[in-house]
Parts: structure tokens; C-alpha cells; sequence
């Protein structure tokens, strides 16, 4: 399942879970696991850093928690989860693993593993290469961890797709493209799955291609999407500052409002008085930044132009356009090294208000032709804008 599906369970448990904590890399999100701790629970759930769905359940206290297999319990306060009761509750499996360093022995099953402490003077040994484990002091050593993957690896584990029963009849997305003419952007394509009709009461996974451009109506987005997950209504526009004729514009009688699409990592802003799309916001979902949780991470794609190269202060070499592919992964220095973007940042400050607080600080807003990117201060891209310039709006 997907991070936010498993923090709406433990908000929802708040008075069983006690205490939860998000454990995430702050410098670089994207190098190690995100990880929802239930600290007196004596359980961690290990979401992958990229795909942000849960792909390890580590059990690191084990008499909290009673723990069953087949009905048989195995681990509790009255039950100790030594070898020998393992072995008895699972049944047979290949040989451990020793670690003489960290004197750790490991037990493998399929989509488990078992960590057992062992003193220097309990060290496993085999008989006859496969045979039964034995210990110099006749002691069956305890487990200490238990791990619950998908896979025959908890090295080499990942988080399987998207199981049908975490998808609520929501669309989820597998990808998007950024569609761009002659230098402007026109719209989004979108690879959809959500579950689809079936014959059998089980339902299947529906997977489509969907394609918005700038200028469609609300009612076309409807059709192509569904319902959004929310409908926000601006009811200020703090960016007129940044308008050269922001002293003659008059408060408008209308409203733009968005379609929050949480599911699909996007919004969509329409026009209040004539019902038509001319902006997209693309949202990456990193922890550290205001948003987070809030969307899943849109896996988008866009293509840019590269900036001219030149050999020194006078001369530029002319070739054929070159283009530099951005991603929720990309890194904004090395974007910067490609193409242009404005010379002077916004900074964007979420400040603190009576119900919500802001304790991430702000983020940095650089255009680069019809396209405005957030960035955080690890370098990260938090959202991208997409808006229709005038000449490619057609709102009548």
C-alpha cells in the first residue's frame, strides 16, 4: 500500500497507537527508506524511497506483539520465540546465516527472516555440512527481529504493484508526459490504472492513456478523470504583487478554483468565469516539504531545450536543438547546468496560521519558459507548474 493509505490507519487507531514517528533521510530522501515507527508497538513499516509503497514489515520487539502462524502462535508474553518454536510453528527451511561480526544468526523463509543474537560462546556449527544446528551450550538463542517481505530476499526486496484492494476507486498514476510544441507547453499525457469492469466478482486492474490540454472544460476533465479528490477555490491572489499592472486590476467577480487529484500527484486550476483549464501543478511528494502526504508523487517526464554552447565571451556554436529530460528525480543543479531559468528566485514561505504550522522553511520558485519549478533546499524539485501563456489559451 501506499505511505498516506497507512498513515490514514494509524490515525485512525490514535487511540491504540500511541505514538508514531516518520523517520526519512533530510539531505537526500531518495538514499534511504521512509519509515512509519510504531515506537511502542514495536513495529516499523520500510515504504521504498522512490515508489513511496510499503515493502518491509519489521517487527523489532517482539514480546510486544503477539504473533501467529497457521493459528499457532509463536511469539508472545508467554511464548518465547526461540529456534526450536520457529521450527516447530514454520517447519523446515534452508540452513542460517552467521554474521561472526555483528554475532548475529539469521533464519530465512519465504517473505521472512528471523535475527537471532548469539554469544561468541554459542556460535552455530553444522554437522555433516547440512545437518541439523546445533550450539556449544545446548542454548536455543531467541529472536530479537522479525521480518515480513515480498520476495525469497529481504536484500533484494521490493514492493510489489499496487495491490486491488488499496485502490478505494481511486486512479492512480503510472506516468505522465509533459506534451510541449514549438516552445510552449500544451498539456499533460497520463497512464492511468484503476480497476476496471470484470465478469468475476474479483475486480482487475484497467489500465488507459488519457491526454489534457490547455483550454479543455471542467466536464472534460471529468470524463477523462473522474472526480477529483477535492475542489479548492482561490480566494486571494497573492502573486498580483508580481504583475506590472497590478494596481489597475480590480478584484474579480469570479473565482478560479482547482481539481485536487491526491492520487494522481496533480491539480488542476480552471478559469472562474469561463470553466477552462490553464494550469497544472505536478507534485513530487517529498518529506520535507509543506505538502508531503498530502499527494502521491506524480512520476512525470518533461522535456526542455538546452542552452546555447558557447567556446568563449563572443562566439556561440550553432546546432541542432538538444533537450535535457526533468523528472520528480532530477536534480535542480544539474538542470540549472542545461537550461536557463530566471536569474533571481521567488521564495514562497507557507508561514504558520491558527491550525497549521510550517517547520520546514521555505522553498525557491525558478521559471524557465512556461514552467515555474519549486525547489527545495536539499536540491530537490518539491512541484512543477505548467500554465498556458495567452496566445495558447483558447477560453471563449
Amino acid at each position: 500500500m501506499q505511505f498516506s493509505q497507512a498513515v490514514c490507519i494509524c490515525m485512525s487507531q490514535v487511540a491504540v497507537m500511541k505514538r508514531v514517528q516518520v523517520i526519512y533521510n533530510e539531505n537526500d530522501p531518495l538514499a534511504s527508506d521512509l519509515i512509519l515507527s510504531l515506537t511502542l508497538d514495536g513495529i516499523r513499516l520500510l515504504f521504498d524511497s522512490v515508489s513511496q509503497r510499503l515493502k518491509v514489515i519489521e517487527i523489532f520487539a517482539m514480546n510486544l506483539i503477539k504473533l501467529k502462524y497457521c493459528g499457532l502462535v509463536f511469539s508472545s508474553s508467554d511464548v518465547i520465540p526461540t529456534i526450536d518454536q520457529i521450527d516447530h510453528s514454520f517447519g523446515a527451511t534452508h540452513p542460517g546465516i552467521y554474521d561472526p561480526e555483528k554475532r548475529i544468526f539469521t533464519l530465512n523463509f519465504r517473505g521472512l527472516s528471523f535475527t537471532f543474537p548469539v554469544e561468541q560462546a554459542s556460535e552455530p556449527r553444522y554437522v555433516r555440512g547440512l545437518g541439523s544446528l546445533q550450539f556449544t551450550n545446548g542454548a536455543s538463542p531467541i529472536a530479537s527481529k522479525m521480518f515480513i517481505f515480498s520476495g525469497n530476499s529481504l536484500v533484494d526486496s521490493k514492493p510489489p504493484p499496487l495491490p486491488i484492494s488499496c485502490f478505494f476507486s481511486h486512479p492512480y498514476l503510472q506516468g505522465l508526459e509533459v506534451i510541449r510544441h514549438n516552445g510552449y507547453t500544451s498539456g499533460i499525457k497520463l497512464s492511468v490504472i484503476c480497476e476496471g469492469p470484470s465478469q468475476v466478482l474479483e475486480p482487475r486492474r484497467h489500465a488507459c492513456i488519457q491526454e489534457l490540454c490547455f483550454g479543455a472544460s471542467a466536464e472534460d476533465v471529468l470524463t477523462l478523470l473522474g472526480a477529483p479528490s477535492r475542489v479548492f477555490y482561490k480566494d486571494e491572489d497573492k502573486m498580483r504583487i508580481h504583475s506590472p499592472q497590478a494596481h489597475r486590476r480590480a478584484p474579480a467577480s469570479f473565482s478560479d478554483y482547482f481539481y485536487n487529484y491526491f492520487t494522481l500527484g496533480l491539480d488542476a486550476l480552471f478559469d472562474g468565469k469561463y470553466h477552462k483549464l490553464k494550469k497544472f501543478v505536478l507534485h513530487t511528494n517529498y518529506p520535507g516539504h509543506y505538502n508531503f502526504n498530502m499527494y502521491h508523487r506524480c512520476e512525470f517526464k518533461l522535456q526542455l531545450p538546452t542552452k546555447p554552447i558557447s567556446t568563449d565571451n563572443s562566439k556561440l556554436i550553432d546546432l541542432s536543438p538538444t533537450f535535457i529530460t526533468v523528472s520528480a528525480y532530477s536534480r535542480w543543479d544539474e538542470v540549472c547546468e542545461k537550461v536557463q531559468p530566471s536569474s533571481r528566485p521567488i521564495v514562497l514561505h507557507r508561514s504558520s496560521s491558527t491550525n497549521t504550522t510550517n517547520p520546514f522553511g521555505s522553498t525557491f520558485c525558478y521559471g524557465v519558459e512556461d514552467i515555474i519549478f519549486e525547489v527545495m533546499p536539499n536540491n530537490l524539485i518539491a512541484s512543477v507548474t505548467l500554465y498556458a501563456s495567452d496566445d495558447n489559451l483558447p477560453l471563449h
